[in-house]
């Protein structure tokens, strides 16, 4: 892929950092035995979804000097931290859990910071402190500036110091506005796939590898109010489930907020025409489209039939009608180039 302009100013600050790791190698030794050595800065790499934000950071670490390194989505690692706590019964958890990874991992490149939750939002900024001391270079991307990280969000003048932290110890870069590279992939897609069947299946396969850059991705949990929230396959601002995954579950409108506030883009597999019984299941299809609409997030999804006929009966048989011209609306490519610069 070439670079545009903006995308080679970035490669030139992950070309710096190279350098400066490579001098730096040696340093990693050193700091074990107590000597006090300065650890190159990090990069916080924002920008808008389909930016190339993942790809550049990839090609850094796969270039980057032979060191202890790790690459790992932000939810993953945050999923690990929390597991890592509940494991732990020493006085400084944190402590135990940054000397872990730490021993794993000198350059620690985390994809996707998105802080949507408050256990992660209080935990954060002991934990890169933590890492900072014992040397770990800290690489992320996110699809927002530190500023707006954690936004709205309960107590959140707690986690203003942490940002504050972050913008010293990070060097800040914008991946500035141009192409959504992964949206002009889809402009001969149908993003609404009928019926069901080994046709949709493969289709729904082809969207995922063109938004995914060809990731499978991975099972995460999104943690809610002290709930987990199982995602079944994340990658690349990305979120795949089975219609059960959401509909089969007590979830309300704080679990598709959720997902719509972590996800640019929503993979909804296996919907079928709603029963006049399944009224429960049907609420919260309904409630979810509205959640997404009204978040604008993009929708891939797979159905039974067209959506003014997945209920055609039952109590929310008229409710519905708003929910099928929303499917409508976030299928056309208007709203998939909404926000995007072509």
């Amino acid at each position: 892929m070439q670079l545009d302009e903006a995308q080679r100013q970035v490669a030139a600050h992950f070309d710096a950092l190279k350098i400066e790791l490579r001098k730096g190698r040696g340093t990693f030794v050193a700091r074990f035995f107590g000597r006090s050595i300065s650890t190159p800065k990090g990069l916080y790499v924002w920008g808008m979804v389909g930016r190339g934000k993942t790809m550049l950071m990839d090609k850094f670490f796969e270039s980057a000097p032979d060191l202890p390194k790790r690459r790992i989505h932000f939810h993953a690692f945050m999923q690990e931290v929390h597991a890592a706590r509940t494991a732990h019964k020493s006085d400084d958890v944190i402590a135990e859990i940054a000397d872990g990874v730490a021993a794993r991992a000198k350059l620690l490149c985390l994809d996707e910071m998105q802080v949507a939750d408050i256990a992660d939002a209080m935990i954060l900024g002991r934990l890169f402190e933590a890492l900072w001391a014992r040397g770990v270079v800290i690489v992320t991307t996110s699809n927002q500036p530190p500023d707006e990280l954690y936004k709205d969000g309960l107590n959140r003048q707690l986690f203003l110091p942490f940002i504050a932290r972050l913008k010293e110890a990070l060097d800040i870069v914008h991946l500035g506005d141009g192409r959504d590279y992964r949206l002009g992939r889809m402009t001969e897609d149908k993003t609404y796939l009928t019926p069901l069947g080994p046709k949709a299946d493969a289709a729904m396969d082809e969207i995922w590898g063109k938004l995914t850059d060809g990731e499978a991705g991975q099972r995460i949990k999104l943690t809610l109010l002290g709930r987990k929230l199982v995602v079944p396959q994340a990658a690349h601002s990305c979120a795949r489930f089975n219609v059960h995954d959401l509909t089969d579950q007590p979830l309300g409108a704080a679990d598709f907020l959720a997902i719509a506030q972590n996800f640019n883009t929503v993979f909804v597999e296996q919907v079928q025409i709603f029963k006049a019984a399944e009224r429960n299941q049907t609420k919260r299809f309904i409630l979810m489209i509205d959640t997404l609409y009204d978040a604008g997030c993009k929708l891939v999804i797979s159905a039974e039939a067209a959506p003014e006929a997945l209920c055609v009966s039952g109590p929310h048989k008229a409710e519905f009608l708003r929910t099928a011209s929303r499917l409508r609306e976030m299928q056309s490519q208007s709203w998939w180039l909404k926000g995007a610069t072509q």
